[in-house]
This record gives C-alpha cells, sequence and structure tokens, in this order.
C-alpha cells in the first residue's frame, strides 16, 4: 500500500510538471506576440504623423508660391496702369495723338479764338481802360489781356510785370487780346486795323483764329531792317506805292527786339509790283531787300533746250552769254573710255612682220 500510494504520489507530481511546462510554454507563446506587436504598431503611428507634417508643409509651401504670383500680378498690373496714365493715347486700334478731352478742349480753343482779337503795336504805357473804351462799341468784352511784354528784372514774369508795370525801359511795344462773348462782335472790330491809337503808333487787328491765312498776292518780305525799327518806320517807307493795310515785323519773344525781317500788306497788288522798285534803298542806314511773298530765292525753272549751267558759281553770266545767241547751242563732248593695256596687231604665224 504504501509503495502504491508513493507511485501516485509521483505520477500526480509528474503530471503537475507537465502542466506546468505547458502552461509555461502557453505563457510564452502569449507573451512573445504581445512584446513584438507595440514596436510595430509605433512605427506604423510615426510613419502616419510624418506624412501629416509632409503634406502641412507642402500646404504651406504651396499656399506662399501662390501669395508670391499673386503679388507680381499686383506688380504687374500696377504698371500696366502706370503706363496707361503716362500714354492715355494708345488704343487697341493703335496709336492715337488725339483722345476725345484733347479733342473737345481743341474745339473749344477754336472757339475761343474766332471770338478773340489780337491787338499789335501798342505802345508799353498801353492799360486796359484804353482798349475797353476804344473796343467796347462793337459788343460786350469778356476779357483783355497783355502780351510780349519785356520786364525789367529778370526775377519778374511776364504777368507779374504786366499787373506791376516793371517793363524794360528799351521795350517799346506790347501786343493784347481782346474777348468778346460773340463771334460777330469781333468781325466788327476788324475796322480799327490800321487805325493810329497814339502818335507813331498805328496798330494792327487780326482775327486769333489760326484758319486765316495771309494773302501772298498783296504782301512782300522787307529783309536786312534794323533791330530796334517800329512798325511805323517801315509804314512809312512804302507809304508811297499804295495804302498799306498791315505791317508785321518778326521779333524776338524774350528781348522784343526785331529780327531782322518783317512783312508789309498792301490793299491792292498794283503796290508790290511798285514796292519791289524800292529792293536796295536806304532805310535807317540800312539797304532794305525787297521781295515778293513766296518767291525767297527761288530758281527759275530750264527751259528743254536750254544747257545748263557750269558748277564753278558762275552760273549767271554763263547763262546770260548763251541766251544772247540763240542760234547755236553746244553740246557736252563724251570722251572715249581709258583702256588698261593696249591691244596687240593680230599677224599671220610665221610672218616676218609677226616675228
Amino acid at each position: 500500500v504504501g509503495i502504491s500510494l508513493k507511485k501516485e504520489k509521483k505520477r500526480k507530481h509528474a503530471e503537475d510538471v507537465e502542466k506546468a511546462e505547458e502552461v509555461e510554454k502557453v505563457s510564452e507563446d502569449q507573451s512573445s506576440p504581445v512584446i513584438e506587436e507595440p514596436p510595430v504598431k509605433a512605427k506604423k503611428a510615426k510613419k502616419k504623423e510624418l506624412s501629416k507634417a509632409e503634406k502641412k508643409l507642402a500646404n504651406r509651401e504651396s499656399a506662399l508660391e501662390q501669395a508670391d504670383e499673386e503679388e507680381e500680378q499686383k506688380l504687374l498690373q500696377n504698371k500696366t496702369k502706370q503706363k496707361k496714365k503716362a500714354f492715355p493715347a494708345v488704343t487697341e486700334s493703335g496709336v492715337k495723338s488725339d483722345t476725345k478731352q484733347q479733342r473737345e478742349k481743341k474745339a473749344v480753343d477754336e472757339l475761343v479764338n474766332r471770338r478773340t482779337v489780337f491787338v499789335g503795336n501798342l505802345p508799353v504805357d498801353c492799360t486796359a481802360q484804353v482798349l475797353k473804351s476804344r473796343f467796347k462799341e462793337y459788343g460786350q468784352i469778356k476779357s483783355i489781356r497783355f502780351r510780349s511784354l519785356v520786364p525789367a528784372e529778370d526775377t519778374l514774369s511776364k504777368k507779374l510785370a504786366a499787373i506791376k508795370h516793371k517793363v524794360h525801359p528799351n521795350a517799346k511795344f506790347v501786343n493784347a487780346y481782346i474777348v468778346y462773348k460773340e463771334e460777330c462782335d469781333a468781325i466788327k472790330a476788324l475796322k480799327e486795323n490800321g487805325t493810329e491809337i497814339a502818335s507813331g503808333f498805328h496798330i494792327r487787328v487780326d482775327i486769333a483764329s489760326k484758319s486765316n491765312s495771309h494773302d501772298n498776292k498783296r504782301s512782300i518780305f522787307v529783309g536786312n531792317l534794323s533791330y530796334d525799327i517800329s512798325d511805323d518806320a517801315v509804314r512809312e517807307h512804302f507809304s508811297a506805292c499804295g495804302s498799306v493795310v498791315a505791317v508785321r515785323i518778326v521779333r524776338d519773344r524774350n528781348t522784343g527786339l526785331g529780327k531782322g525781317f518783317g512783312y508789309v500788306l498792301f490793299e491792292d497788288t498794283d503796290a508790290v509790283h511798285l514796292a519791289q522798285r524800292l529792293n536796295g534803298t536806304d532805310l535807317m542806314g540800312r539797304k532794305v531787300r525787297v521781295q515778293r511773298c513766296g518767291e525767297k530765292g527761288k530758281v527759275p525753272r530750264r527751259a528743254p533746250g536750254q544747257p545748263r549751267a557750269p558748277k564753278g558759281g558762275t552760273g549767271a553770266t554763263s547763262a546770260a552769254k548763251h541766251r544772247a545767241d540763240d542760234s547755236f547751242v553746244g553740246e557736252t563732248a563724251t570722251p572715249p573710255r581709258r583702256r588698261a593695256k593696249p591691244k596687240r596687231l593680230r599677224t599671220a604665224p610665221g610672218s616676218k612682220a609677226g616675228k
């Protein structure tokens, strides 16, 4: 009985040991995946977290690039706007010099010029009241302004010199513009053209509009004039040829002195022929040059049978000689061409002459 009990105890112990070993194996099997799985899951989570950060960075970079592009587009738009402001006349159809505003302004200025009267050759001491009292009988005057003033000092402007009456002592003449309310009144005021407003001052009255053209058939060009000559001196010099309508001496804007030439307008064309005879006459110590307007240094056309003048500068004398004898007209000779080497005479082969 004792032996059997010992055997059973040993058998139970062996079974307990086997069970314990099985439990340990099971625990080892269960513990091994639990230990290995957590790092794998952590790695996957880290990968996911890195991808999200990369996405955020990519989004930020794309947003910055878009912002830069928008700023560049804004800068380009501002530059184009500035160019359009600087050059408003550029349109789709092409480059146009005039815009609607400029055209409207030109049209308004032209209408104002038609109502404006230019009064020239006025004395320096002439005032707006004197002009208004003389020209108000033709219509309502809106404004009077003086021009071509020479200030007494360089620091003064022409407008300020006119207001303060500080004019250069050598200045003797001044011009003015009178603006009427109606165009018909300005046309009536042209009756004052050529009248004497003061002793030695015959005024020149004309419409300020540029549409009026000068009549060359009734005008002459006068050159080699004195720089300080007056309009009345020229008028008196040519008054014997006929009635003078107007005299215009071209003057410097800054100094008021003449440039040495001018124009005289007569009533009739016959006076122009008589005035041309005064070419070379003395006027204030100078021999004036007189010629019809439109004939400034024009050379007469050559007739079809007339030979050309030589290039030596004596064309007038040689042409006069040829015109004196029309029976013979010379022809220019054509010289023979020069050859580089003279040609040899061809001889028969074997002849003595050839040898």
